[in-house]
């Protein structure tokens, strides 16, 4: 079975059904998520908490110190 959410892709088999809902942890032993489904979920973490590191842009136009700290790095001056 195929289970879709915010946290990504799950492949689950279901081990056994309940004829009543219960709490998650009783829920948690009726099924169990497949080794490929736990590798890829992971992969897909670990470059999401990589590439946040390149979101952080900064906002609006340089200041004219910061534009001069560019100009120097750049070697113009």
């Amino acid at each position: 079975m195929r289970v879709s959410n915010d946290g990504g892709d799950f492949q689950i088999e279901v081990l056994l059904l309940s004829e009543v809902r219960g709490p998650a942890p009783v829920a948690q032993t009726l099924y169990r998520e497949t080794e490929e489904s736990r590798e890829l979920r992971e992969k897909v973490a670990a470059e999401r908490k990589a590439m946040r590191q390149f979101e952080t842009l900064p906002e609006g136009r340089p200041s004219k110190r910061d534009r001069r700290h560019i100009i120097r790095f750049r070697g113009r001056l």
